[in-house]
């Protein structure tokens, strides 16, 4: 009975530690492991990917399209709900080879409470199994709606860490950017808190 009793603990003791094997340290992954994807229509988003750029290096690439959206705000409005509608997914000037990256931050604002279509074209079009992903957001006050949900969605086989959202722009009220001075500032030491309690 003893020698079953021991074996029953070793047994234990051994699937515990084979499913706790410590993971990479994010602060040791190199630099060019790292790529930094972001979509941004009035630059709040692209100045969070500059922030995040700076405390982890790796390459910035802004999501460009092939048709780029209309300027005037109604109609981009009008033509992303109907993207969102139909499931269209807006081609992408944008090609990235994703094969030398381990690590992949997306960046995007609040559509509509949606994930912005050419983010969605681009992970459809990307397969990110095996990355590690970080999302991060800007938004009109309302938050990030669907848009981390539906970036589990589209990547199920890829490691989801902890997001990132600020409040950006109000571009239906003309409040365009507004990433500087104290504003600059806050969001800054909120952006190098978050990437340091990943492990950056």
């Amino acid at each position: 009975m003893k020698n079953f009793l021991l074996f029953i603990f070793l047994f234990s003791s051994l699937s515990c530690s084979s499913q706790t094997q410590p993971e990479v340290q994010l602060s040791e992954v190199a630099s060019e492991k790292i790529l930094i994807v972001y979509l941004s229509r009035t630059k709040n988003t692209k100045a969070v990917a500059e922030m995040i750029y700076e405390k982890v290096g790796g390459r910035l690439v802004s999501l460009e399209l092939e048709t780029p959206y209309p300027e005037d705000y109604a109609a981009i409005v009008a033509q992303v709900a109907q993207e969102n509608e139909t499931g269209i997914l807006p081609p992408l000037k944008t090609k990235i080879n994703l094969t030398q990256y381990e690590v992949v931050f997306l960046g995007f604002p609040t559509w509509g409470m949606q994930l912005p279509p050419p983010m969605k074209t681009f992970l459809s079009e990307n397969d990110l199994s095996g990355k590690t992903v970080i999302p991060f957001n800007t938004n009109a006050g309302y938050g990030i709606g669907s848009s981390f949900d539906k970036v589990e969605e589209l990547c199920p086989d890829s490691k989801i860490l902890e997001g990132y959202s600020t409040k950006g722009g109000i571009e239906r009220d003309g409040t365009l950017f507004v990433m500087e001075g104290t504003k600059e500032v806050e969001v800054k030491k909120e952006v190098n808190d978050w990437l340091s309690s990943l492990g950056f």
